[in-house]
């Protein structure tokens, strides 16, 4: 029995859903335990992002913003060159679930996209975030990033997840009595998302 967290580190509704999510851990703490999986958003590419998609993607932070009061900075879009790739994000996800730093590593990477106008698409800046948390040298840390091994467990995380009843980013599952419950997020309110898990967890 479980709660299964399925997202993408630069996955903006992420982001938004953020301060919530956090209350929603907190209000079940010692009723189910909860992990986290990658959802592998954007394949690793080293093209520049198409200009239409740099402002969707603008026009999402700002509904975002409008919606939940979720600060972005946008100089992100001036100061950076977008691309359209999270994997190397969800590795480094992978790279800090092994020393326990995976809530650590997730949240750096967002504040760093977010907040600093960083690229977390760029191996160096999670490399400098990693090493911020202890998890090596920069050199060490980049070359663990890049390596066939990380790749493959992350490719065996995203095949698992095609298993699930996963539906976009953020997704809540809970794996109770061998089913896999797709729970529905409310990304202002997490009293009515850790309801719906208790009777179900009542319910059997």
């Amino acid at each position: 029995m479980k709660l299964l967290y399925v997202h993408d580190p630069m996955c903006s509704w992420c982001w938004g859903y953020a301060p919530t999510w956090d209350k929603l851990k907190q209000s079940l703490n010692g009723i189910i335990d909860i992990e986290y999986r990658v959802g592998g958003l954007a394949s690793d590419s080293d093209e520049p992002m198409p200009e239409q998609m740099q402002l969707m993607l603008q026009s999402t932070w700002q509904r975002i913003a409008d919606y939940l009061g979720t600060e972005f900075n946008f100089k992100f879009w001036q100061n950076c060159q977008p691309r359209r790739s999270t994997y190397p994000a969800c590795r480094a996800a992978l790279l800090a679930r092994k020393e326990n730093k995976e809530v650590q590593m997730i949240a750096a990477i967002q504040q760093a996209y977010y907040l600093q106008a960083k690229n977390p698409s760029d191996v160096s800046v999670l490399a400098q975030l990693a090493q911020e948390l202890g998890l090596g040298t920069q050199a060490e840390i980049e070359s663990k990033l890049l390596s066939d091994e990380l790749n493959r467990e992350l490719m065996q995380e995203l095949s698992m997840l095609q298993a699930l009843p996963v539906q976009g980013f953020p997704s809540l599952i809970l794996l109770h009595n061998e089913r896999a419950i797709p729970i529905a997020i409310n990304y202002e309110d997490p009293l009515i998302t850790a309801e719906q898990i208790k009777q179900l967890l009542a319910n059997g």
